[in-house]
């Protein structure tokens, strides 16, 4: 088993990892009802795209000899009703401006390779951005 995802009550879930026993917790957003104190499902579903995209761009890193520590994601996620749904995720990525252009391209291409990427449905527009500039 993966995880386990436990209602607690007032639109809100507390998940376990079930390996390590770490946990986090989710609301409703406040604009679906919920309190709006943690991360919603679906900021999670965008979240781990940006997660997804530097945990392999930080394996191909580790084999160029190359440190990504402090780089980060912005993550911006749009939704949609009737069906309520996201609709579009865009990330802009702060990386280490002393990366060779070989090794943007290759990183680049690392992270729209992502298995999260691949996993979003087709109709989410996916806006990336990278700026090389820490």
């Amino acid at each position: 088993m993966t995880s386990k995802v436990t209602y607690t009550g007032d639109l809100r879930t507390e998940c376990e990892h079930r390996s390590s026993g770490n946990t986090f917790i989710t609301d409703a957003p406040i604009d679906n009802h919920g309190f709006g104190q943690a991360f919603s499902p679906t900021d999670t579903v965008a979240t781990a795209l940006a997660s997804c995209m530097l945990t392999v761009m930080g394996i191909k890193a580790n084999g160029l000899g190359i440190d990504l520590k402090d780089s980060d994601v912005e993550v911006t996620k749009y939704m949609a009703s009737d069906p309520r749904r996201i609709i579009k995720i865009e990330t802009t990525l702060h990386m280490p401006a002393r990366i060779s252009d070989k090794d943007r391209k290759i990183l680049e291409h690392t992270a729209k390779t992502c298995p999260v990427l691949y996993s979003l449905h087709p109709d989410i527009e996916k806006v990336i951005v990278f700026h090389w500039v820490l």
